[in-house]
C-alpha cells in the first residue's frame, strides 16, 4: 500500500521531522510518500496557486510514476488537498484517508481559524527574524515543552528552503476559499483531531464526522501538530482503524 503524507500551511515534508520512519517501523508493508507542496520544500522557488484544486492536481502530478491505489495521511491545509483528491478521484483510486486537525467550509471561519490565531499567524508571516519566527511557529502549533532541538531544525529548513511571502498569502488564500463537495468520498475515512488545538477548532472535524459518519478520535491534550506531540497516539489510531 502507498501512502501520500501531505503536511500543512507553509510547511514541507522536512517538518514531519521521524513521523515517517515510525510510520514504516510501524507498518512495514506499506510504503510512505512525504510530498511537498509548490512554493515549499524542493519546489521552494515554484509560484504557489491561489485554489485548493489547483495545489492537488500539482500534487497528482508529482506522484505520477508511484502506483496507485492510494492512501493519503494529511495535516491541516493537507488534509483540504487530500479531501478534495478524494472528492474528484476516480472508483477505487483511494483506498484510505486519515485527515488530522483540518477543516473545510462546512464550518464558520471562526472555527476553521481560531480567533485568538489570526493575529499571531499574521504577525509571524511578517516577521524576518527566521529563527524567532520558527520558534514561535512552533509555540503556536505544539503543546509540548520548548524543544531546541525542533526550534533549530526548522530553522534550518527555512534557511534552505525559504518559503516567500508570496506563496505564503497564496496558500491561505486556497485554504481560506476552499469548499468541498457535498458528496461523501469515501464510505469511512479517520479523522484525527487535538482538543487543545489553538489553530483549528476540533469541531472542524466533528462536522465531518456527522455529516458522512465518518470515524473521530480526539486527542485531548495534543496541539495543531499532532504528529509532533504525540506521534505513537496517532500510528495507533490508524492502526486501529485499519483492523477494524
Amino acid at each position: 500500500m502507498h501512502w501520500i503524507l501531505l503536511r500543512g500551511l507553509t510547511r514541507e515534508q522536512a517538518h514531519w521531522g521521524d513521523f515517517p520512519d515510525r510510520l514504516r517501523q510501524a507498518f512495514p508493508d506499506h510504503r510512505f510518500h512525504p510530498v511537498d507542496f509548490p512554493g515549499t520544500g524542493v519546489h521552494y522557488r515554484e509560484p504557489c496557486p491561489a485554489t485548493m484544486t489547483a495545489i492537488r492536481e500539482k500534487v497528482q502530478q508529482q506522484i505520477s510514476h508511484i502506483p496507485g491505489p492510494y492512501s493519503i495521511l494529511a495535516l491541516s491545509m493537507g488534509g483540504m488537498v487530500a479531501l478534495d483528491w478524494a472528492q474528484h478521484a476516480s472508483e477505487g483510486e483511494i483506498q484510505n484517508l486519515v485527515l488530522i486537525n483540518t477543516s473545510s467550509g462546512f464550518s464558520p471561519p471562526w472555527h476553521r481559524m481560531r480567533p485568538a490565531a489570526w493575529p499571531r499567524v499574521v504577525r509571524l508571516l511578517a516577521r524576518r527574524e527566521l529563527f524567532d519566527r520558527e520558534a514561535d511557529i512552533l509555540r503556536l502549533t505544539s503543546n509540548g515543552k520548548p524543544d531546541l532541538p525542533t526550534m533549530k531544525h526548522w530553522y534550518s529548513i527555512q534557511r534552505q528552503r525559504p518559503v516567500s511571502l508570496h506563496n505564503a498569502w497564496q496558500q491561505i488564500r486556497a485554504a481560506a476559499s476552499y469548499q468541498p463537495l457535498n458528496r461523501r468520498p469515501l464510505p469511512d475515512a479517520l479523522l484525527l483531531a487535538s482538543k487543545r488545538d489553538r489553530i483549528v477548532y476540533w469541531k472542524c472535524s466533528e462536522k465531518l464526522e456527522q455529516r458522512w459518519q465518518w470515524t473521530l478520535k480526539v486527542h485531548p491534550e495534543a496541539g495543531h501538530d499532532l504528529p509532533l506531540d504525540d506521534p505513537q497516539w496517532v500510528i495507533e489510531q490508524v492502526r486501529h482503524w485499519l483492523i477494524v
